[in-house]
């Protein structure tokens, strides 16, 4: 046979394309033509797959025209994931395996000079889009892509360790095209991988850690309970990055579901690993970074930070010294939860649910207002710093707070807070009172739903709207609040939101810079 189809998947975003790998054998001048807009790394496929069957003591037809197409022609390819797929259509073409049996699989890999199988990204991305088709392929990786694709649920997996697990396996019964073939590859090396579950924990720090400081936790835990973004202000030394480093650990267990989708995304830029998995990500970039990085961007469009955050913490630590244009690129993704990167030939569109956590200093040198220390900077340097932080996205960040330096005879006597334990058990029962009477957090609730699940009592409305007039909130401001007066009495366990609640989540709301 001289045509075989090979199927794999091409990724773009978070998206996983069905790809095929169409090769044709011809008589003619010898010649590896590889077509169908294949990326500089998946064009030099053609000397690794050449260089991998050779070596693995398998025929290349080295007498022959080869032509492999990557349909469709119009859909960008990048990686070494197509390998596996090209050398497989050459032996299949070539007849050294049977290529009938290959369309009921899905191949993806990259192949070494020796024959041997190297992992590639967005395995599990692969595996996720093949549970939601309805063929439902058999899907081959090399190690450890498969352990990480198994976690998909009724997903079939095989692991293959080198390019003989997988020819053996296709090889026609009886066929001579294996006595001269390299004794490389492991009698285990072909097998279907279960998931298996990941008990690991990795310790988190302990909120006990942190004294005193009562209305810095005390917003923590709210911001927990109700997915809330927080911005903590403070002198240098206060606990700031301490608060913020503990807050993960007062977030409830991911389901399985918010466990795959952040997965996925950390299997695009191969920094999953099995050991966080189910485990909340922690991102925190450094401040240098840019907004290609902190949002995502390039070509093919990769995720950032604020997508490998996706039911997760991003911190933000000396926040104001970001670039401009990376902090008013997280403005839309605070409100939609998305982000959308748009390039010329290329649109992708990446999840990001992010809790955001930032940390600043009051003015340049710290100290504004410190009893410790004197602050010298002039009124126009903290207006010029505050002001790094514009007016939008300080409205969109539910929860303002001052963390002051405590006195040293306070830090050194103080006992140890409450434990991250007992806090995160308030936590989860209130975000799961929450997700029972509307199926999302607090912060996720957008215009009727307020009206309907905040359930606001008499009273409280008409302070509230006293209030809202005299300290000037816009509208997304009120509204914010609203969610947060809405966590504080799930926390308290009431069915109505009352003046109490929304008076506290009013100490939360900063209606301007503030400078001295």
């Amino acid at each position: 046979m001289n045509l075989s189809l090979v199927q794999s998947r091409a990724l773009l975003g978070l998206q996983a394309i069905s790809v095929t790998v169409e090769v044709h054998l011809a008589n003619g001048l010898p010649s590896f033509t590889l077509v169908g807009l294949a990326d500089v790394e998946v064009k030099e496929a053609r000397e690794r797959v050449r260089c991998a069957i050779q070596n693995a003591g398998l025929e290349f037809p080295n007498n022959k025209r080869i032509t492999v197409n990557l349909a469709p022609a119009d859909l960008p390819k990048d990686s070494g994931r197509l390998d596996l797929p090209i050398a497989l259509g050459i032996l299949a073409s070539s007849g050294q395996i049977d290529g009938s049996r290959l369309s009921e699989y899905e191949f993806a890999g990259e192949l070494s000079l020796s024959g041997e199988l190297r992992p590639v990204r967005g395995a599990l991305a692969t595996a996720l889009a093949l549970h939601t088709s309805q063929t439902r392929p058999k899907l081959v990786l090399p190690p450890g892509n498969a352990e990480e694709a198994a976690l998909v649920p009724h997903s079939h997996v095989y692991r293959a360790r080198h390019l003989l697990d997988v020819v053996r396996h296709f090889a026609p019964s009886g066929s001579p095209v294996l006595e001269g073939a390299s004794p490389l590859s492991s009698d285990d090396g072909w097998a279907r991988v279960y998931p298996s579950p990941v008990t690991t924990q990795v310790a988190l720090p302990d909120m006990a850690d942190v004294k005193g400081q009562a209305a810095a936790k005390r917003a923590l835990e709210i911001a927990a309970a109700g997915g809330h973004s927080l911005l903590l202000s403070g002198p240098p030394g206060s606990g700031k990055s301490m608060l913020a480093h503990r807050f993960a650990g007062l977030l409830p267990d991911m389901r399985t579901d918010e466990a795959l989708q952040s997965a996925a995304i950390a299997s695009l830029n191969g920094r999953f690993s099995m050991e966080h998995w189910g485990q909340r990500p922690t991102c925190s970039p450094h401040h240098s970074a840019s907004a290609v990085a902190l949002v995502g961007g390039g070509s093919p469009p990769r995720p950032g930070e604020i997508s490998l955050a996706h039911h997760g913490v991003l911190f933000l630590d000396e926040m104001p010294e970001f670039p401009r244009a990376a902090l008013e690129a997280l403005r839309e993704p605070l409100e939609s939860g998305t982000i959308t990167i748009s390039r010329a030939a290329q649109r992708a569109e990446f999840p990001a649910r992010f809790q955001l956590i930032g940390a600043m200093n009051p003015c340049p040198c710290g100290y504004l207002g410190s009893s410790t220390h004197a602050c010298r900077c002039t009124p126009d340097q903290v207006q010029r710093y505050q002001s790094k932080l514009s007016g939008p996205l300080m409205d969109r960040i539910d929860l303002h707070v001052d963390v002051p330096a405590l006195p040293h005879a306070e830090l050194m006597n103080a006992p140890a807070g409450e434990s991250t334990v007992s806090l995160r058990q308030r936590c989860t029962a209130a975000r799961e009172h929450a997700l029972a009477r509307q199926g999302k957090t607090n912060a996720a609730l957008q215009g009727q739903e307020l009206e309907q699940h905040i359930q606001l009592e008499p009273e409280a409305a008409k302070f509230l709207n006293v209030a809202a007039t005299r300290l000037g909130w816009s509208a997304r401001a009120t509204h914010r609040a609203l969610k947060v007066a809405r966590t504080i009495a799930d926390l308290a366990g009431a069915n109505s939101t009352q003046v109490a609640h929304l008076a506290e989540a009013m100490q939360y709301r900063r209606t301007q810079h503030r400078a001295s």
